[in-house]
């Protein structure tokens, strides 16, 4: 099993999400983050004046497939997360040894 965490625009998540459901990948954590990436941040001015955000809003979202599932759905966070402009964010793939559902003490694939 593999573990998919994506770091991405806050905008693109109901993206995302519908296109994860539509190929029907439905289990999925969302969280909201901040962070930033090798850019530093942005230059905003207000008022005439420059100011450096250099920590932005991002969503995380992560699930766990299959290992030969895993392919597919990277590229299904990629595709629907582009905007081709810094900051559309990250995919890590990380492998899980083993997952439990608490409710009924399935565990493995099974319990996905």
């Amino acid at each position: 099993m593999i573990k998919v965490e994506a770091i991405i625009r806050p905008a693109k998540v109901e993206d995302v999400k519908n296109a994860l459901d539509k190929a029907g990948y439905v289990s999925l954590t969302i969280t909201e983050v901040k962070g930033r990436g090798q850019q530093k941040g942005i230059k905003q001015v207000w008022r005439g004046r420059e100011y450096v955000v250099d920590i932005l809003p991002k969503v995380k979202v992560e699930l766990v497939v299959n290992d030969e599932k895993a392919d597919e759905v990277t590229g299904i966070i990629q595709q629907s997360a582009y905007t081709g402009n810094f900051g559309d964010g990250k995919i890590f793939l990380t492998p899980v040894q083993k997952v439990v559902r608490i409710r009924t003490g399935e565990s493995g694939a099974d319990a996905l």
